[in-house]
This record gives structure tokens, sequence and C-alpha cells, in this order.
């Protein structure tokens, strides 16, 4: 039986402790986060504690591992902590809005050899993963272009959007990670040059607030792949979560989901059902995988699917991306 602390009680963190509290062989033990009454309220239909304090979790020897849910602030020091405490990770993205301090992440957890996993949860949904599987199998023979499409139905909170550190950090972030994951495979075909630009189009607000809500990104990698990601804050219809791969022998399309694949057709038009309409509805089954697999490779002492490494490699292209942004000039990557 593992035994897992699991810090933050928000939104995500509600998320992971149901999936938690689900899995046999494990079991949600505590629960941290400075809202006492939010922790409370999570804790006491699951079976948890509340953890008394930070240090109380990081000194509890019965506690195998953490689940870090809470601010990204405060992501590099719960992992530095947890590694330092001999804990298995497996921490929200991104480990930190700074690559110098994401890199320090790594550091730590591979001094301490503690295992870490960073929850891209796109890599688990299984829809993209399908489309992964047959890349490994050359049905479409080798990829040549990805073209990645991701539009949020809306903006959250120009509060957050202050601290997020910005578009391409908070919402992007996931996008990097995917361009790494289908297009560069094995890691031998890293980015090498990248152009973004973006504007504010959404709401005046969060361009007062030092951010965009729209961008086009170009990506290119050291043997001549290209990639093309296109997001904005904004789509009325839903949660729209699409990319195509263009390959020697074909094309893969991983369309969006829908709350039903009904079709109606009558004599007035045809309709069918607007893509999810957030992210906790599209990648629901994502969310539980990811923790199935955390848990399962801690069993059997495999690898996982997203490390601490790969947080750093997609900070660094939101830094990239960050820095075209502000000089109108594309980056070139080592």
């Amino acid at each position: 039986m593992k035994r897992v602390a699991l810090f933050g009680a928000g939104r995500i963190g509600r998320i992971h402790a149901t999936n938690l509290a689900a899995l046999p062989g494990v079991q949600l033990a505590l629960i941290s986060d400075p809202m006492v009454d939010a922790a409370r309220q999570l804790a006491a239909p699951l079976g948890a504690q509340v953890a008394p304090s930070l240090d109380a979790v990081f000194a509890d020897a019965s506690i195998d591992a953490v689940v870090i849910a809470s601010p990204t602030t405060t992501h590099s020091d719960l992992i530095g902590r947890a590694a330092a405490a001999r804990k298995a990770i497996f921490c929200e993205k991104p480990v930190d809005l700074s690559v110098e301090r994401a890199q320090a992440c790594a550091r730590a957890v591979a001094g301490a050899g503690v295992a870490c996993m960073i929850g891209f949860q796109r890599r688990f949904d299984p829809t993209f993963n399908e489309a992964r599987q047959r890349l490994d199998r050359g049905d479409i023979g080798e990829p040549e272009m990805l073209v990645i499409t991701s539009r949020d139905p809306g903006a959250p909170p120009v509060d957050y959007i202050r601290q997020s550190g910005g578009i391409f950090r908070d919402m992007l972030i996931h996008d990097f990670d995917v361009f790494r994951w289908i297009l560069t495979g094995d890691g031998n075909d890293e980015a090498a040059w990248l152009s973004a630009t973006g504007s504010c189009l959404t709401d005046p607000a969060i361009g007062e607030a030092g951010d965009i809500d729209s961008t086009a990104v170009t990506i290119r990698t050291r043997s001549g792949r290209l990639c093309q990601i296109n997001t904005s804050r904004r789509a009325a219809y839903g949660y729209d979560q699409r990319f195509e791969v263009l390959g020697s022998k074909g094309l893969l399309a991983c369309g969006n989901h829908r709350p039903s694949e009904v079709t109606q057709a009558t004599a007035a038009g045809t309709r069918v059902d607007n893509p999810e309409h957030f992210f906790l509805q599209r990648y629901r089954e994502a969310y539980r995988l990811e923790v199935v697999h955390f848990f399962e490779q801690l069993q059997n002492g495999r690898p996982f699917r997203t490390t601490v490494q790969d947080g750093v490699a997609a900070q660094v292209l939101a830094d990239a991306a960050a820095e075209s942004l502000r000089t109108g000039q594309p980056v070139t990557l080592q």
C-alpha cells in the first residue's frame, strides 16, 4: 500500500484527490492546503486527514509519495523538499516559471535518486496516445509536420493571469510538450529555431495585465521538421483541442471530444455537439490514467512517460517564445 500526501485542495487538487482515492493499492493519507477549510472539505469524504503542516508531511516516514497540485509558485520548493525527504514525486506542470529553478529541481531529484513525474496529462489522453502509438508503428512513415490547435473557451481571471508567468509558460507549456512528444519522438531531434507572435484580441484587461491571449508559434527541429501552434483564450464553441501529423506516408488527425457523437440530420440541416466545454471534461480520463501510470511505474521501477527533464525542456521553449514575442525576432536554440 502506497501512502500519499496531496498538496493543494483547489480545482486540480480535487481531481487528483478523487482519482487517488479510487486507486487500489493507494491510500490518500494527508491533504495539505493553506486554506484549511478547503482541505478539510476535500479530505473528509475521501477518508484522508488534513496535514498539520508541511514539515509534518515531509517528516512522516509512512508517506511514500507526494502529489503536488498547489499553485505554480510553490512547485519547485515542494519538489526540492520532497526530494530531500526521499519521497516519490508527482507534480503538476510546470516545474517552475524559471528555467534556472526548474533545472535546479532536476538536479535535486537526480541527486536524491527519487522518482519524479511531471503532470503533462495530454500524453495520457487516449486519442492522442493512440496517435503516438501509430507513429511508433510507422503507420504514416516519418513524421514531418505537426499542426496544433489549442483554444480555451474563455480566459482565467485577470488576477490569475498577472501571476501566471504569461500565456507561453501557463497555457502553451502543454503544447510545447506535445510538440516534443509527437514530433521529436525519442528526444534526438529537439527544437533548433522558434518564432512566436501574439496579440490581445479577446479582452483588453489581459493586455493591461501584461499578457496576450492569442498566439502563433512556429518551431523547426534540428532535422528540419516543422510545427505550428495556434492558441486562443476564447473559443465560443467550447474547448478546442486538436492536432494533425503529416508524415511521409500519410496523415494522423486527432479531433475534439464531444459530449456525444450523435449526428442529427433533418431538412433544416445537420447538427453535431460542440466540443467538451473545458479541460476538466476533455481530459477527465487523461488525469486518471496519468496517476495510474505514476503508481504502476513506481511499483515496477520503470521510467515515467513524463519526467522532470521534460518539464525543463518545455520551459525552455516557453522562455524562447516569450523572448521571440518581446524582440520580434526568431530565437535559435542550442
